[in-house]
């Protein structure tokens, strides 16, 4: 059977086009859309299974790290044509693994930061000529959402104090990376996640960022039961560091956010090594280096 997700650059209607595809295909998979973007991007999820509580991996909460969004798609097609096939997926065999588990992942959290980083000013619509000046017309590394905003900033989890440290850095208003917003959650796609969460049990978080071999576990002086544990074989699996955020990096993610607000793990594992956006080339190589580590994120 041909593979629909293909090691190739997909805008929003192409990644649109293919998860649509994908879910005819696998008609067990339970497509919604979480929310729309400011520039009224759906933002899908993908539920796979049925269970009280869900892993939730997540992609693509920004604009140059749009290859996270394709390797979890490449990953939800193998766990799908395995759960048909009664097969196997990275030494597991996909039923006897996803018994009595789900899985929910958000493919792509910034359709309109991945759109401009890959597409430029055309698909910016009334926000081209803002957009141009933030980024000084350097597209290809925008970061943040539509108005600027950096939504792995702009989650409530430690927000005052990176605001600080944003304004610190000369970072007072919208801009093409590390903009947190005037508020937390102020934006559609900070939102679209949280009410997520808060809706669904969601029994732990994994955000995919790249790039760096890394995976960051902990947020805060609490963390949740089982964190260090779950990360060290997250480690070995990939073969990815174990580190901790600091600075800039620290606060105001998705990661920080749902340990604290729901003292359960969270993760962030950033894929890759380069400069992003990583060559969409890297992405088979990325994939079959971290598909055991995914598998063991959906069954833990």
């Amino acid at each position: 059977m041909d593979r629909i997700f293909e090691v190739r650059e997909y805008d929003y209607f192409e990644r649109k086009k293919a998860i649509d595809e994908l879910c005819a295909r696998y008609p067990f998979i339970k497509k919604s859309n979480i929310g729309l973007s400011c520039g009224g991007r759906e933002i899908p999820s993908l539920k796979i299974g049925t269970a009280k509580e869900y892993s939730l991996i997540t992609a693509a909460f920004h604009g140059s790290e749009r290859i996270t969004s394709l390797i979890l798609l490449m990953f939800v097609e193998e766990l799908c044509s395995a759960l048909m096939r009664d097969s196997s997926i990275a030494g597991m065999n996909a039923k006897r693994a996803l018994f009595g588990r789900g899985l929910i992942v958000v493919p792509c959290v910034n359709p309109d930061g991945c759109e401009i980083s890959l597409r430029g000013k055309t698909v910016c619509g009334k926000f081209a000529d803002k957009i141009s000046a933030l980024c000084k017309n350097d597209f290809e590394h925008w970061n943040a959402n539509l108005r600027g905003v950096d939504i792995n900033h702009n989650f409530s989890a430690g927000w005052e104090e990176l605001r600080k440290l944003e304004i610190e850095s000369g970072i007072y208003g919208p801009a093409a990376t590390r903009f947190g917003g005037f508020k937390p959650e102020s934006e559609p796609e900070t939102l679209a996640l949280t009410e997520l969460c808060r809706t669904v049990r969601i029994r732990h978080a994994v955000a995919l960022h790249s790039q760096g071999e890394v995976i960051y576990w902990s947020y805060g002086k609490n963390n949740p039961y089982r964190s260090r544990q779950m990360a060290q074989i997250m480690a070995t699996s990939s073969g990815y560091a174990l580190d901790y955020p600091l600075g800039l990096a620290s606060g105001g993610g998705f990661k920080d956010w749902f340990i604290e607000e729901f003292c359960r793990p969270g993760f962030t594992v950033e894929v890759g090594k380069g400069k992003n956006p990583l060559p969409i080339e890297d992405a088979e190589d990325i994939y079959e280096r971290i598909k055991e580590m995914l598998m063991l994120c959906t069954i833990m």
